[in-house]
């Protein structure tokens, strides 16, 4: 069982490692054919991959920041991101299967 840290973002590597997250890959794309059941993923993912993920039978770790319109689109430092409450939340994710969602919206 692998632990893969998906981003892009300087900040969020540092931030990874300064928490003490154990991972054998720190990556900025996420190819989900790499992923296998039990496996984890760390990062904040399109809704579609985060869903791929779980299908595979993997967790979903999702980097959440309570992120201010000002800060968006910026590189953040380790600081600024726990300033903005960067933390790790599991999410189960499924794609609803055509033919199968509510009724009405």
């Amino acid at each position: 069982m692998a632990t893969y840290f998906v981003s892009r973002h300087p900040g969020a590597h540092d931030w990874a490692a300064e928490e003490g997250f154990e991972v054998e890959a720190v990556i900025v794309h996420l190819d989900p054919a790499l992923i296998q059941p039990g496996d984890s993923v760390i990062g904040s993912l399109p809704v579609n991959l985060a869903a791929e993920v779980c299908a595979r039978g993997a967790r979903y770790l999702n980097l959440s920041l309570d992120l201010p319109p000002e800060l968006r689109g910026r590189e953040l430092s380790t600081e600024q991101m726990r300033a903005c409450g960067a933390r790790i939340e599991e999410y189960r994710v499924m794609r609803v299967v055509p033919g199968h969602e509510p009724a009405s919206l």
